[in-house]
C-alpha cells in the first residue's frame, strides 16, 4: 500500500509546491521592483543634488566675491559713502597727544582685546573642525540625501566642505593676529612726542597709516567669519548655501553703505564754525587740512 500512497500523493505535493511558488514569486517581484524603484529614485535625487552643487555653489561664491569687489572699489573712489571709509577718515583726524595719549593707549588695549577674542575663537573652531575631520565622525553626522537639504556626494566631498570651513577660520585667525600686531605698534608710536621727529607730518601720517592697517585687518577678519557662515551651511546642501550668500550680501549692504555723510558735506557747505565740511583734519600746527583719500 505504501508505494500506492506515494504514487498518489507525489503529484499532489508537486502541484501544491508549484502553486505556492507561483503565489510567492509575484510578491518577490513586487518587492524587487519597489527596491529598484527606490534605488533609481535615490540615484536621480543624488544626480540633481550634484547638479545643484555645480550651479548654486559657484553662484553663491560669485555673489559674495562680486559684492566685496564692488565695496572695495567704492571705498577707493568714494570712501565717504561707506562705513569703512568714514571710520578711516576719522582715524586720520584722530591725533592723540599730551593728556589724550593715555586715552589712546586705552583705546588700543580695547582693540587688542577684541582682536584677541576673535583670534582665540577662530583657532578654537579650527581645532574642532580639524578634530572632526580626523576622527571621521563628521561623515556620520552629515549623512543623508534630499533636494533642499542634501549631504550626498561621498566622504571626499564632505571632507572638502569641512576643509573650506577650516580655511575660513584659519584666515580669520591670521588676520586678527595681524591686527593685534599693528595695534601694538600704534600703542607705542602714539606716545612718541612729535618734537623728537625731524618731520612731524610724516610721523603723524605713519602712525595713522599703522592704525588704519590694524583696523583693516580686523575688518577682514570679521569678513572671514561672515564668509564661514555660508560655507558651513554648504554642509546641509547647495540651496541653503546659496540662499545664505544672497541674504548676507543684502544685510552687509545696509551695514557697509552710509550716504548721509556725503550728503551733509555737499549740502551743508560748512560745519557751523565757518570752515568747509571737507576740511576736517588738523595738522600739527593746529590748522585745518583737507582730508586725504583712503
Amino acid at each position: 500500500m505504501s508505494p500506492l500512497i506515494v504514487t498518489v500523493l507525489a503529484p499532489l505535493l508537486v502541484a501544491a509546491v508549484a502553486k505556492q511558488s507561483r503565489e510567492i514569486s509575484p510578491s518577490r517581484s513586487l518587492a524587487g521592483a519597489a527596491v529598484s524603484t527606490r534605488a533609481s529614485a535615490m540615484r536621480r535625487r543624488g544626480l540633481s543634488s550634484s547638479q545643484l552643487d555645480y550651479v548654486l555653489v559657484p553662484l553663491g561664491l560669485a555673489v559674495m566675491l562680486g559684492y566685496h569687489l564692488w565695496l572695495l572699489l567704492r571705498i577707493r573712489r568714494r570712501p565717504e559713502t561707506t562705513v569703512i571709509g568714514i571710520n578711516a577718515i576719522n582715524r586720520r583726524i584722530w591725533e592723540p597727544s599730551g593728556k589724550h595719549a593715555v586715552l589712546a593707549v586705552q583705546t588700543m588695549r580695547n582693540s587688542i582685546m577684541a582682536s584677541t577674542v576673535l583670534a582665540s575663537v577662530a583657532i578654537t573652531l579650527s581645532s574642532l573642525v580639524a578634530a572632526l575631520m580626523a576622527s571621521g565622525a563628521a561623515h556620520g553626522l552629515f549623512s543623508g540625501s534630499g533636494v533642499l537639504f542634501s549631504t550626498s556626494g561621498g566622504e571626499s566631498v564632505l571632507t572638502l566642505k569641512f576643509f573650506a570651513v577650516l580655511v575660513c577660520f584659519l584666515v580669520a585667525f591670521l588676520l586678527n593676529v595681524q591686527s593685534i600686531r599693528y595695534y601694538s605698534h600704534t600703542g607705542l608710536l602714539v606716545n612718541v612726542p612729535l618734537a623728537a621727529h625731524r618731520r612731524p607730518a610724516s610721523a603723524v601720517g605713519y602712525v595713522t597709516g599703522t592704525l588704519n592697517r590694524g583696523f583693516y585687518f580686523w575688518s577682514l577678519g570679521v569678513r572671514a567669519y561672515y564668509f564661514s557662515c555660508p560655507v558651513f551651511l554648504w554642509l546641509f546642501g547647495p540651496v541653503p548655501m546659496c540662499a545664505s550668500c544672497v541674504a548676507m550680501v543684502a544685510a552687509l549692504y545696509f551695514l557697509d553703505v552710509y550716504k548721509e555723510w556725503d550728503q551733509d558735506d555737499e549740502d551743508g557747505g560748512d560745519d557751523g564754525d565757518g570752515h568747509d565740511g571737507r576740511e576736517r583734519k588738523m595738522s600739527t600746527s593746529g590748522r585745518l587740512m583737507p582730508v586725504e583719500g583712503v
